[in-house]
């Protein structure tokens, strides 16, 4: 091959760049077009066409972010998100902030005017270096690539500390490079091979651990992306296990059903003497409540994650450490079958309504009422299969959660859908994913197509309420040469933002200001919206249809609609 004369300076800078980080691990590059960046778009598309990466070319940057945010939350690898100048940085802000909290490696590279053209009134110009605040872990303001050597040994060495910044064992996070490009954008290059470096091993320093010591009346609460060590840590202790539904710990002897009633129990809680935390915790006001009571005498024990914020409520812990041990000794099954034993008596109740619920959609049930739970559930499995029960919020999570297998993902929005499959569904070993790190509805559909599209061989459903799915509708969109993952989006269509009738202000507001500035109506024909984008379409309005739309899922993306009462 003979060598390209006199290559553009932004070409050498980002093909030794994009090269190097794919070198050190990346998998996946998320782009969107743009002038400024197109040296760096040609060198992705010649890396793809070698096979040596994956590219996702996305037409909008909000989308294009929380696709990256998704790719990494399922690969622990930093994707890297190319955007060109101007309010394309901007629209990245959400998923660069949800990757800070929720502490998911991204590596963000955008392109920028050089330094003469700053702050003269030029196009496509704003401040872009330090755009993203403390919300990343590493901000550089590159200045243009000159010609020379001098832009082969930059790539590299930005290559470098972006992903080990981005991958750093305790504080993974998003990085932001901006850099600078002259004209002449781009021009031919000769990308040299890949040649994956032999990863040495990274030292990591080891941080406190604290021995649990046995006699403490104990609870293990699991957070979101706990993950199997505070299952672990509740077995070995015999302590009760309070686990959210993305926690990633939910499942085992341990877990302890209906906890919200549980921890809303002063009999109960008074007796609590330890809590171990794993995990953030953002479904329930009963644990940061619990937590956040200096008068109780509680030890709150939090074990760190990669959240850069320490989980303190009322900023009453007592320690923070980066792992903990059981001393060996006898369980307290006392401890443990008092909460085991309540929790099932509370979860039966909140069943055996929900249930009741559900049997008053269909006729001629007025005798079965009272009759005992086991009746009552044999009767309803009746009806259920003969199509005659409308589908409920605790019916829906309760079909998703029990079509789910331990090889598929299944991804929650942050809608009223979560709270509820918190509240009803069981234990079980699978994947559960949700932004919960500022636990906004920004990006749900992009996030979880980007678990899908890092997902070999499974189906990711996501769970989204009408808002939401609206919301980040644009992550929908596939161009005619993008890959189509095997997903499901299932939204549950009640007519606007219901979650706020739990909340205070469904109990102080008139129904005119509830509906206009908080419920939000809306009468989307989310068919006509499917089709627009070339998805697959259902709409299901019983339990029976549901569960013949999630057990038929095809090859490639679905939207199903599921009418909920409002």
């Amino acid at each position: 091959m003979v060598p390209v004369a006199n290559p553009a300076p932004a070409s050498v800078f980002a093909a030794e760049f994009l090269t190097h980080v794919v070198e050190l691990g990346v998998e996946h590059i998320v782009l969107s077009p743009g002038a400024r960046s197109q040296a760096l778009a040609l060198v992705a598309a010649e890396l793809e066409r070698r096979g040596d990466v994956k590219l996702h070319v996305r037409i909008d940057e909000r989308a294009a972010g929380f696709l990256a945010l998704g790719l990494a939350v399922e690969t622990r690898i930093p994707a890297v998100v190319i955007t060109t100048s101007g309010s394309a940085v901007a629209n990245l802000h959400p998923a660069v902030l949800e990757a800070h909290h929720a502490g998911v490696p991204m590596i963000v590279l955008t392109a920028d005017r050089p330094e003469e053209l700053r702050e003269i009134g030029s196009n496509q110009t704003t401040h872009q270096h330090d755009i993203f605040g403390p919300a990343v872990r590493l901000s550089v303001d590159e200045p243009a690539p000159v010609p020379g050597a001098t832009a082969e040994r930059r790539g590299a060495e930005l290559a470098h500390d972006a992903f080990y910044t981005a991958t750093d064992h305790y504080a993974p996070g998003p990085v932001h490079l901006n850099v600078a490009f002259r004209e002449p954008l781009s021009s031919a290059i000769d990308v040299r091979p890949v040649e994956m470096l032999i990863q040495s091993e990274r030292r990591i320093e080891p941080g406190i651990t604290l021995e649990l010591t046995r006699g403490p009346n104990t609870i293990v609460i699991a957070g979101a992306d706990a993950g199997p060590r505070a299952e672990q840590v509740a077995h070995e202790g015999g302590w009760p296990l309070i686990a959210e539904v993305t926690s990633g710990a939910r499942f085992g002897r341990n877990l302890v059903p209906a906890y919200r009633e549980l921890l809303a129990n002063p009999e109960l809680t008074s007796q609590i003497e330890r809590i171990v935390v794993f995990g953030h915790p953002t479904l329930s006001r009963e644990i940061p409540a619990l937590i956040g009571d200096s008068s109780t005498g509680v030890q709150t024990v939090v074990v760190r994650g990669v959240a850069p914020e320490g989980y303190n409520p009322g900023l009453n812990v007592s320690s923070f450490v980066n792992d903990v041990t059981v001393e060996p000794g006898e369980t307290d099954r006392d401890w443990l079958g008092l909460w085991i034993v309540s929790g099932r008596e509370a979860f039966e109740r909140y069943e055996s309504t929900a249930i009741d619920a559900a049997l008053a959609t269909a006729p001629n049930v007025t005798a079965s009422r009272s009759d005992s739970m086991e009746d009552k559930k044999a009767f309803l499995a009746a009806e259920l299969a003969a199509s005659r029960v409308k589908i409920s919020r605790e019916l829906l999570v309760d079909a998703v959660w029990r079509s789910t297998w331990p090889h598929d993902r299944l991804v929650f929005a942050a809608s009223r859908l979560i709270r509820v499959a918190d509240k009803f569904v069981g234990g079980k070993k699978i994947s559960v994913h949700a932004n919960r790190g500022l636990a906004g509805i920004d990006g749900t559909i992009g996030t979880g197509i980007g678990i899908a599209l890092a997902t070999e061989n499974a189906l990711t459903r996501i769970v989204v309420g009408d808002l939401a799915a609206l919301h980040d509708a644009g992550s929908m969109l596939f161009g005619t040469q993008e890959e189509r993952p095997r997903v499901q989006v299932i939204v549950g269509n009640d007519g606007g933002g219901t979650i706020f009738d739990a909340l205070e202000v469904g109990q102080t507001a008139s129904a005119e200001n509830m509906d206009r500035v908080f419920l939000t109506p809306q009468q989307v024909d989310l068919e006509a919206l499917a089709t627009a984008y070339g998805w697959g379409y259902t709409k299901v309005a019983t339990v029976s249809d549901l569960e013949r739309a999630l057990t038929g899922a095809g090859d490639g993306p679905e939207l199903v609609e599921v009418e909920l009462e409002r």
